[in-house]
């Protein structure tokens, strides 16, 4: 890639609640500017955001809502995995706050 030609920005986002759906979908996905705006929504609200360029290449395929298929569950559970440890680490600091002294 050149200096002059700008990298076009991919995301993707994932939601997985067992109660409401099978597996994993997807529920954001934008290139450019639509990239940039999910990203940035998901910073401001705190949502873990994982790099990685295969994946997201995959998941950008997908419409809105779409499940993602069988062969992406394994390394779909491996970042919900480390999300859901990240959220109970999280919790666990917020339940303990360190009082200063």
């Amino acid at each position: 890639m050149s200096k002059d030609k700008k990298e076009i920005i991919i995301a993707a986002a994932i939601e997985y609640d067992s109660k409401k759906n099978p597996a994993p979908r997807v529920t954001a996905r934008g290139r450019g500017l639509m990239a940039e705006k999910i990203i940035e929504l998901a910073k401001k609200h705190g949502v873990l955001i994982k790099e990685d360029p295969a994946l997201v290449q995959i998941l950008s395929r997908l419409d809105i809502d779409e499940e993602i298929p069988p062969e992406l569950y394994k390394v779909v559970a491996e970042i919900l995995a480390f999300v859901y440890s990240v959220n109970e680490q999280y919790r666990g600091q917020s339940r303990n706050p360190k009082v200063p002294s």
